[in-house]
């Protein structure tokens, strides 16, 4: 007790320590004693609950943290009914009186006493106050006014009433204007975290922290210390090249990325004073209210308070495309942590509201809110370095080691030979310069900014020039279904009537009214060919064998079946969404409402039979609607017929909704017709003839409608089922009230069970229904997803299903197309979130077989399966376009974002953005990726193995004391003529053929391999030997002279430069003969041969230049000894290579 020990004069206590004190006196004032029936408070527990009393009355920061518990973490604490009993310590019962007031007055989310007391003891606790009132000082407001106010939280939990009275508010009158500054201050603005930018500066800083780019700067240094002002000269301007290249890139990447926004809401309607008026959605606070109409965009986090029909797109967080229906119904849970889908009375910022009305209390702003917790977590996340950075960085240290350690050799050697240790070093730093390849990082940085262009052709825009490479070792692909493998959109795919016909849609998720039709499967052609596709998830497949064809149905046709025109009408008219022209896309066709009945709507259409149809041509005007609620899980509605003075019936009813809720309301089915002639619709939907007289619904009809929706729902369709029954009303004539009012409130039971409401006329309920069929929707696979999933798996690349959507849904779309294989062992497992949940990380990682589809998922469920692949030695890439995905796109090797359909969070966590969204563009950028390190590596073992003949013929003729064949601005000339421009050529070369049947590489892998490394180590001792034995012949046939020993030097120079560039031609496979790949495949080799061969002419006779590089020229007859070396060269490499083919097929 300190802070009485300095006479509560303490200014503020640590707040972490006084939560962990609030969490320990929680949990020990709670332990009880003694039997059932006398159960009471231990004397521990009691002492503990004064404490608790007494820091809650003296202590501010003790306060915050008790205002942050829940209310069931107080009432299963504090015991208060325990603590009132008559034969309780009067001590105990005060301290419970006087704990009562401080939480009622100082809390508003603990206002009402009774909620921390069992229903009935309340009377009891009740006296234990009045005995105890009189006592008991009114406790004094605390200083701190935040603990007044009730912390951001959904509140799911909590009826509307008591939400509202805590934050102080009203639906009709909101906050006072005047409380708006004070709440801003203590809950800060409704705005989220800035996506980090990268400056100018940031962006050159990148490319300069490249450890190769180190060790250049490191041998710029050393040569300039050393007085060589040419060759430091040639480093810096390797060094400028590689900052430019690298720099441009990025630069592009970010500038192709500008246009993304802040995700946040900039207005929003809000009642304040009692009037509705628009703020800046910065400026909303917990407390607001806040009015929803269709169409708009949730500007903060809301617990509903008021609803009509009010449904939410929250696809930006779940993934899911299909709106969720919104109550004003608290919910009753054992958890706090209540799943996002499941919070029906909240709806979260940036969500967007499908249909219907409603009004929403502000309970999380900014940061608080669920996508702002998402997006902080995404700013603050450090990127980690690429594989190829990371194998780029070990190789400069072993070159760097090298370097250190021939030049150690070096100066030993010279002494040893008693030559002058300046000299020594000098010749040590010579060599140094030989062992790092200066081309190397330009030239990879070249070749990712080409597969960069080469990808923004197949639609990728690359924001991190790395990440091209790593796409190349990627060996799960994690996807999301809904926009990524699906198209994200729903359709109609087939439909089942009554009368056992079956039909699909053409063009399913076409808006054109143009596109698309219906087509009738005779039951000939569904024996022999319908039941081999019943695992399809597609439209129905059709045979080019079978001699039976379906059969297409003309729209809007007077000789349409039926039954089928019968379900149409339901589809269109049981409906409040609609199919229009935006005119400010150029009169491109959008969905306007539920994405559900769109679909319905695409299939009347589909038909010829829309709603303008049916209200045009005969009249239907609608009078009434009972909407769809998710405990129903129907929609009802009235159609007055007032055109056809045939038609007996005055009214139509039309309902939709489960299968088996709907079975139950029907107690007919439209008729089986045996007629000759063509049947009218309206003689089947009305019984106009005898033959067209309504059947009663018998038990094997009920089992044919079950197996026809299991079958639909095996195949990942959606099933809705379809009703209706014909009404004539005399003597109840709706009321105009009700005629007038088509939206009703469903959260108004008064309103809807009125005497003015249809619904009290029996005729109208949603009972003695007709049963007219089944349809399926569907959220069709993208055209190009299965092929691209088959050509992942033959490159060894396995791809894995991650949804919000139901296990059985997600699973009959991965079976279609291809993710699970029914016929190939440890393909077809599938695992849901709440499974996942269950188990650690390294039990994930030991799942075996690992599952191909998670269903059901959160975004912590994410990051847990790509966290987990990482750890099993995987390279992942996370793909997805939902704030949900983010954090898992940002833990991923790659992460690749929707450029369409994903939110800006979700893009700016990713490294590669998908102009299309379209799945087969990332199998693209895989090739392009194993391009790109093939490609790579090519240039690396050319570099490696030039800079290496440097190293062997300079370290030779220092250990046989021979003056050296090369000077420091030789090496450098040779290094920038004969290295950079073939290796850069070498990262444009076209892909091998057999680039995506080969496995993955190990991401874990060198970036050189055994064969790698033995080739490149005959080529370096080949362009080493040779030159070394053309010099050695020329210092012994002109021993003494000057000039003999700068031609000797002038020609090694010649030979191993030319031997260079003969090499690029070598190296542009690693295994074929350059007799089968040829000399012309790669046009740009050829230019940057010529280009370089010119470039070593030039040098080597042109006065002046061959004076600055310390060249003279070669006569002919050394030309005849350098293209005798080239012929030796090829007969070695075409050696090497033989033996290297006949390994790699020996191993398949």
């Amino acid at each position: 007790m300190d802070y009485r020990l300095k006479g509560g004069r303490l200014p503020n206590l640590d707040f972490d320590l006084m939560k962990r004190l609030c969490e320990g006196l929680l949990l020990n004032m709670a332990h009880s004693e003694g039997g059932l029936l006398k159960r009471r408070m231990t004397p521990e527990a009691n002492e503990a609950f004064i404490l608790f009393g007494e820091f809650l009355e003296e202590v501010e920061e003790f306060r915050i943290a008790v205002g942050e518990r829940s209310l069931s973490d107080l009432y299963n604490a504090l015991r208060l009914h325990r603590r009132c009993r008559k034969d309780a310590d009067p001590e105990v019962k005060q301290a419970a009186v006087a704990i009562i007031y401080m939480l009622t007055e100082w809390f508003s989310q603990f206002s009402d006493w009774r909620e921390l007391v069992k229903v009935d003891e309340q009377s009891d606790v009740e006296k234990v106050m009045k005995e105890f009132t009189d006592t008991i000082k009114k406790p004094k407001m605390p200083p701190l006014q935040g603990v007044a106010l009730p912390p951001p939280s959904l509140y799911f939990d909590r009826d509307v009433t008591r939400v509202l009275k805590m934050f102080r508010t009203s639906l009709t009158d909101g906050l006072h204007s005047t409380s708006i500054e004070g709440l801003l201050e203590h809950y800060s603005p409704n705005i989220l975290p800035e996506p980090p930018k990268t400056s100018i500066f940031r962006m050159i800083f990148n490319q300069l922290k490249d450890f190769m780019v180190i060790i250049l700067l490191i041998a710029a240094v050393v040569t300039a210390a050393e007085k060589d002002f040419k060759g430091m000269g040639v480093l810096l301007f390797v060094i400028v090249l590689n900052t430019i290249i690298g720099f441009t890139q990025e630069y592009k990447a970010n500038k192709a990325l500008a246009a993304l926004e802040k995700l946040s809401v900039p207005k929003a309607q809000v009642i304040r004073d009692g009037e509705q008026i628009i703020v800046d959605s910065s400026q909303l606070v917990p407390g607001d209210i806040v009015v929803l109409e269709e169409g708009d965009a949730i500007p903060a986090d809301l617990r509903i308070v008021e609803c009509s029909r009010l449904e939410v797109i929250e696809s930006i967080l779940t993934g899911e495309s299909l709106p969720v229906s919104k109550s004003t119904k608290k919910i009753l849970t054992s958890t706090r942590n209540l799943p996002l889908g499941d919070c029906k009375g909240n709806a979260f910022m940036s969500t967007v509201v499908a249909k219907g009305r409603g009004k929403g209390l502000v309970v999380r702003t900014g940061n608080d809110t669920e996508i702002g917790k998402i997006s902080a977590a995404i700013t603050s996340a450090k990127k980690t370095t690429t594989p190829i950075q990371r194998k780029l960085a070990r190789l400069g240290i072993w070159l760097v080691a090298l370097a250190v350690f021939l030049c150690a050799l070096i100066i030993v050697i010279g002494v040893l030979y008693h030559h002058e240790v300046k000299y020594m070093i000098n010749i040590g730093i010579t060599l140094a310069v030989s062992v790092i390849p200066e081309g190397l990082v330009a030239v990879t940085t070249v070749t990712m900014a080409v597969g960069v262009r080469r990808m923004a052709k197949r639609s990728a825009i690359v924001r991190t020039l790395p990440s091209v490479e790593t796409l190349g070792s990627v060996t799960v692909i994690c996807s999301d279904k809904t926009g990524t493998l699906t198209e994200g959109k729903m359709g109609p795919s087939e439909l089942w009537t009554a009368d056992d016909s079956l039909y699909s849609f053409t063009e399913p998720t076409s808006l054109d009214p143009n596109m698309g039709g219906v087509l009738l499967f005779p039951h000939e052609y569904r024996q022999s060919v319908l039941r081999k596709s019943q695992t399809s998830s597609q439209s129905l497949v059709l045979s080019e064998k079978s001699p039976i064809k379906p059969q297409e149905i003309p729209k809007n046709s007077l000789n349409s079946p039926a039954h089928m025109v019968a379900a149409l009408m339901v589809s269109c008219l049981c409906n409040n969404s609609s199919v229009t022209k935006d005119d400010e896309k150029d009169g491109e066709w959008k969905g306007v409402g539920d994405p559900t009945e769109v679909a319905l709507v695409l299939a009347a259409q589909k038909g010829g039979f829309t709603k303008n149809y049916w209200e045009k041509e005969h009249g239907f005007t609608k009078v009434y609607e009972k909407p769809f609620d998710s405990e129903r899980k129907l929609m009802s509605v009235v159609y007055k017929i007032t055109t056809s003075e045939r038609l007996k019936p005055t009214h139509l009813v039309f309902a939709k909704g489960a299968p088996e809720e709907l079975l139950r309301k029907c107690t007919h089915r439209l008729p089986y017709v045996r007629s000759l002639n063509p049947i009218e619709p309206f003689d089947v939907i009305l019984e106009q003839k005898d033959e067209c007289r309504h059947e009663e619904l018998n038990d094997d009809f009920v089992d044919l409608v079950s197996e026809q929706s299991s079958r639909m729902a095996s195949k990942g369709l959606r099933v809705l089922g379809l009703a209706l029954k014909s009404v004539t009303v005399d003597g109840f004539p709706l009321t105009a009230s009700a005629e007038d009012t088509i939206d009703v409130d469903i959260n108004n039971e008064s309103e809807e069970n009125s005497p003015s409401s249809p619904n009290a006329n029996p005729l109208f309920a949603e009972d003695n229904l007709t049963f007219v069929g089944l349809i399926g929707l569907i959220d069709p696979p993208k055209k190009t997803v299965a092929e691209s999933i088959y050509r992942c798996k033959k490159a060894g690349i396995k791809v894995v299903m991650i949804t919000g959507d139901h296990v059985a849904t997600a699973t009959a779309i991965a079976t279609d197309i291809g993710i699970i294989e029914p016929d190939v062992p440890n393909s077809n497992r599938a695992i849901r979130g709440a499974e996942l949940d269950l188990l650690s990380d390294e039990a994930i990682t030991e799942l075996d077989p690992f599952p191909s589809v998670f269903a059901r998922v959160s975004p912590d469920n994410k990051l847990k399966i790509v966290k987990a692949l990482q750890k099993m030695g995987n390279s992942v890439a996370m793909t997805g376009d939902g704030v949900n995905d983010a954090p898992a796109i940002k833990a991923a090797d790659v992460g690749v974002a929707m450029g369409i359909s994903g939110t800006e969070i979700t893009k700016q966590a990713a490294d590669i953005v998908l102009a299309n969204d379209d799945f087969s563009t990332i199998v693209a950028a895989v090739e392009e990726g194993r391009q790109v390190f093939d490609n790579i590596l090519k240039f690396i073992v050319y570099l490696l193995s030039c800079n290496g003949a440097e190293i062997v013929l300079m370290l030779v003729c220092t250990a046989i004391d021979i003056p050296l064949p090369f000077s420091t601005i030789m090496i450098l000339w040779a290094n920038i003529i004969a290295d950079v421009p073939p290796a850069i050529s070498l990262g444009v070369e076209p892909a091998e053929k057999d680039i995506m049947q080969r496995k993955p590489r190990n991401p874990k892998a060198p970036v050189l391999g055994k064969y790698a490394t033995a080739i490149l180590l005959v080529q370096a001792f080949t362009m080493a030997l040779l030159p070394f034995g053309i010099y050695m012949l020329s210092i012994n046939n002109n021993l003494g002279s000057n000039k003999a020993k700068k031609d000797a030097m002038s020609l090694a120079f010649s030979t191993l430069t030319t031997m260079q560039l003969l090499q690029g031609f070598l190296s542009r496979t690693l295994y074929e003969s350059i007799f089968k790949t040829g000399i012309f495949g790669n046009k740009w080799m050829v230019g940057s041969v010529i280009g370089s061969f010119v470039a070593m002419l030039i040098g080597v006779y042109v006065p002046g230049i061959n004076t600055w590089l310390e060249l003279s020229p070669v006569p002919a007859i050394g030309w005849v000894k350098i293209l005798i070396c080239c012929v030796i060269q090829i007969a070695i490499t075409e050696i090497g290579k033989a033996f290297g083919r006949k390994i790699r097929d020996s191993r398949k």
